[in-house]
């Protein structure tokens, strides 16, 4: 079997320095926050080139906080895209505001900037683009029409760890970018976790505060805040790994390029596109197939796992009908739900196991 994710063999490659850095964590008792925490904000931050780093208990949580802390509220309007999991949209619920969609762009399958500006009203308080599959949206266009009417952007990067635009990592562009560190991400957590950079000093004093119950100082609350705080666990461990990132990118880097090459031929099969000046990190590697459920049956016939990310967008969910869209009303996120099909890609997998899938993959376009 060739599995989608293989978390053992990463923990395998690293368990010396994992577990040493769990148990002096254990043995120093700081359990929530603590220099473990803050040592891995401030080297977090380093890796994205911003000034601050605001560690917190999910990327889901970051998002929220990155909202709030940008004056959302309840009558606001936040812009997104509808083909993204469903936590982009969750999280502009939880201020209270209105999350308002506009399509992606067929190529990227992330926010298309042509269709953005038709969607700001007096109430759009927010852009929140989302960097899919591991790659940036088009952030100089983007960041140009918020410009010009006055309006944040907040990066979703929970699948962006290391993607840069024409140079500029994920999270540093924006007003604030927000990550995630589930344990299946490129960087990802024994557990949960989630961070926001940012290089505005009042976003970051802020956010830091509302993640602590809205203190300023101990008993000193000055906010409506929230227990977002991060495990002093999870912070050792993340620095752990931070250390091996750039190698793994590197890794999956390689094994995308791999994939692509092979699958040049089949013309039912597209495979994703790197933009120019864009590095994609491949969190996963998403291909398009017309007979997309047939594909993924025939590939678990012959013991390749694959996932969907992702078969529903957030405007057609039961949950978010409230929201007022319905079939047809963003084409090109609908055809990509119907479509996109993410093949095994991790650091450990190996160019043979690559090659496999390939030949299962035409297998199926060839003859199935």
């Amino acid at each position: 079997m060739i599995p989608f994710l293989d978390l053992k063999a990463q923990y395998a490659s690293i368990k010396d320095e994992l577990d040493a850095a769990v148990l002096k964590v254990l043995a120093s008792t700081q359990y929530i926050l603590g220099e473990e925490v803050a040592a891995f904000e401030r080297e977090f931050a380093s890796y994205c080139g911003t000034r601050h780093a605001i560690a917190v208990n999910t990327g889901t949580s970051g998002l929220h906080l990155a909202l709030l802390a940008a004056g959302i509220g309840p009558e606001d309007e936040v812009i997104t895209i509808p083909f993204t999991f469903v936590a982009t949209v969750s999280a502009i619920c939880y201020t209270g505001a209105r999350p308002v969609f506009v399509d992606v762009d067929p190529v990227t399958l992330t926010m298309d900037p042509a269709k953005l500006e038709a969607a700001i009203t007096p109430r759009t308080k927010a852009i929140m683009p989302v960097h899919l599959y591991g790659q940036m949206a088009d952030m100089a266009a983007i960041m140009e029409i918020a410009g010009r009417h006055g309006v944040p952007v907040i990066e979703d990067a929970c699948q962006a760890h290391g993607a840069e635009y024409l140079g500029r990592r994920a999270g540093s562009i924006g007003l604030s970018g927000c990550f995630s560190f589930y344990p299946g991400k490129n960087l990802g957590a024994c557990g949960e976790g989630g961070i926001v950079v940012t290089n505005d000093d009042q976003h970051m004093k802020t956010i830091r505060m509302l993640r602590d119950w809205g203190q300023e100082q101990r008993y000193h609350h000055t906010l409506k805040g929230f227990n977002y705080r991060m495990d002093g666990i999870q912070g050792a461990i993340l620095r752990v790994k931070l250390r091996h990132l750039d190698g793994w990118t590197d890794a999956r880097r390689q094994r995308a390029r791999h994939y692509s090459a092979l699958l040049a031929g089949p013309s039912r099969i597209r495979t994703p596109v790197e933009v120019p000046g864009r590095r994609h990190v491949y969190h996963v590697y998403a291909i398009r197939a017309h007979d997309r459920d047939g594909l993924q049956r025939a590939l678990q016939a012959e013991g390749i796992q694959t996932g969907l990310h992702y078969p529903i967008p957030v405007h057609l969910q039961k949950a978010h009908l409230d929201l007022g869209y319905g079939a047809g009303d963003f084409p090109v996120s609908e055809a990509a739900a119907r479509e996109v099909l993410s093949l095994p890609i991790y650091p450990e997998m190996t160019i043979r196991q690559v090659e496999q899938v390939v030949a299962a993959v035409e297998q199926e376009v060839y003859v199935g």
